[in-house]
């Protein structure tokens, strides 16, 4: 089982994870921002780093439904990261 860390010590396991996504491309769609906002009002969105400006998202499955999680990382990184394990 391999993890993938997304920033500031949060990690998910690669076999949770649905999709990786540059917040500045897909933020451009309306539907996009209707997923994303319908998710934080679910309580389904988690920051890896708030104190940083999120540059992804991953959507991640998991008990109970899926949950988002906003990354510093951009998509290029989060990608290397996930091969070179």
């Amino acid at each position: 089982m391999n993890y993938l860390h997304l920033g500031k010590g949060c990690v998910v396991r690669d076999d949770e994870i649905v999709g990786v996504f540059d917040l500045d491309v897909t933020s451009q769609s309306h539907l996009t921002r209707k997923y994303l906002a319908a998710a934080e009002k679910a309580g389904q969105v988690e920051a890896a780093a708030a104190e940083e400006l999120p540059k992804s998202f991953v959507v991640c499955k998991g008990q109970g439904g899926h949950k988002l999680v906003l990354s510093p990382m951009n998509t290029a990184t989060l990608l290397k990261r996930s091969v070179e394990q």
